[in-house]
């Protein structure tokens, strides 16, 4: 990913130095165990472990010749350990370490990605709190259609985000396997136990059963958490581009002082960060595709999915945790505009009650086909300019029959959409606050 979407501690993850010492670790873990089984020397394990070193320069140089990147790393590490270097990757073929190695790195990512979800959720939480009751017109197919509030609407995306969370932490477990199985995964030059003891070490689970690779289902899904946490972005970054919009402003990004809009028109201020989340969530997204094509390699392995994974992991995962970081900054410092909201609201002149009235009628003793023909009929001439909604019903005698002009007019109050507010608020936030505090709890007793 280019330095403009990349923030440090998650591009760290992919850079040589990080990539080419987890698998120093592995072969360090895997040397260990040989020499408890009694395998290999005790000297040799002593020796990896304080003498393993590498040089990324050198990995590459040597590679150039070789064209072969884990013999160039073990050639470089072997300059550095001397004799003993013999006894390094004892059994072991390429992909136990690059397959092991890049679960490190996918539950290094994972990590600081549920870390970015929990600020997002907890931005989305108090902006939800602070506009529980703020009145705002709810849209179907881009029209008005009946009341609802702003915080409901944002309460709706942290459930959403909420679901993320739950599905990466699903997807980081699945990824976290290791395999230290040998060329074709029979464990036939290596022993099951040196892979429980890299497992261990590296805080990962042995894969049940693995060919010459851990197999790319897991990968794929993943992928598909990512891909998911990416539709979200872009659901809640298009809400807030369209309320942006210059005919509905009923909301809009912060714009710092010195901060602008347009190289040719002073006066614009556009939802820019909005549009690069837009835009940053459909590269996230498009990873999907590649990662479950990867799914398929030939017999116990093929290097097809190779090349594809080391430009879709490091680009997903930086990419993501940018857009987390830039969507949080935006919630936390989104400018809400409650008037315009409640203008929009009135523009329609009550039309957004016309299901309320329908029911009332209904309820009052008119069927249901003359109550909906009659409420449309009115509600479309409203529609058109004129005489207001509520106006037009009280001047029909059909309609009055049933309901009075004080029941009329009764049936258009915003509050009556509100009366579940704090149950749906209940049902959102409730179980993240008890988890939470389960968490906060947890942290506390480690302290001790």
């Amino acid at each position: 990913m280019i330095p403009r979407y990349s923030r440090p501690a998650m591009a760290a993850i992919w850079e040589p130095e990080n990539y080419f010492r987890i698998q120093l670790d592995i072969e360090i873990y895997a040397t260990e165990a040989q020499a408890k089984l009694g395998i290999v020397p005790e000297s040799a394990a002593q020796a990896v472990r304080d003498k393993g070193k590498f040089e990324v320069a050198r990995i590459r140089e040597i590679e150039r010749d070789v064209h072969h990147e884990t013999i160039a790393f073990l050639t470089s590490v072997a300059e550095h350990v001397g004799p003993d270097a013999r006894f390094v990757h004892q059994g072991m073929t390429s992909s136990d370490v690059l397959d092991t190695c890049l679960a490190v790195q996918l539950t290094q990512a994972a990590d600081i990605l549920l870390a970015d979800l929990d600020g997002l959720l907890a931005a989305l939480q108090r902006r939800a709190i602070e506009h529980k009751y703020t009145p705002t017109i709810a849209r179907s197919h881009g029209i008005h259609a009946e009341p609802s509030t702003f915080g409901l609407k944002l309460a709706g995306h942290w459930a959403e985000f909420a679901r993320d969370r739950e599905r990466l932490i699903a997807a980081r477990r699945e990824i976290a396997t290791c395999a230290i199985s040998g060329s074709v995964g029979t464990f036939a030059n290596i022993d099951p136990r040196v892979e429980e003891y890299v497992a261990a070490k590296l805080g990962l689970a042995v894969e049940p059963v693995s060919t010459q690779i851990i197999p790319r289902d897991r990968h794929a899904a993943f992928f598909m958490a990512l891909a998911l946490t990416a539709a979200a972005i872009e659901r809640l970054a298009t809400e807030i581009r369209h309320l942006q919009r210059t005919e509905v402003r009923e909301v809009a990004e912060y714009f710092a002082q010195g901060q602008k809009g347009s190289s040719s028109m002073p006066h614009k201020k556009n939802p820019v960060l909005s549009e690069n989340l837009t835009g940053l969530s459909r590269v996230i997204r498009a990873t999907v595709t590649p990662a479950l094509e990867n799914v398929v390699t030939w017999h116990e392995r093929d290097i097809s999915h190779s090349s594809v994974e080391r430009i879709i992991a490091p680009d997903a995962t930086i990419a993501l945790d940018f857009a987390l970081a830039r969507l949080t900054g935006l919630v936390d410092r989104l400018i809400v505009y409650p008037e315009k909201m409640q203008a929009n609201l009135d523009a329609l002149g009550g039309l957004v009650d016309s299901q309320r009235f329908l029911l009332a009628l209904t309820q009052a003793g008119m069927s249901r086909e003359d109550s909906y023909r009659l409420v449309q009929k009115h509600a479309l001439a409203a529609w058109e300019g004129g005489v207001r909604f509520a106006e037009r019903l009280k001047a029909d005698p059909e309609i009055t029959r049933y309901l009075s002009p004080a029941e009329i007019d009764g049936s258009f109050d915003t509050a009556y959409h509100q009366k579940h507010v704090d149950k749906i608020f209940s049902r959102v936030f409730g179980d993240y606050a008890a988890m939470s505090q389960e968490k906060e709890n947890a942290e506390l007793a480690a302290q001790f």
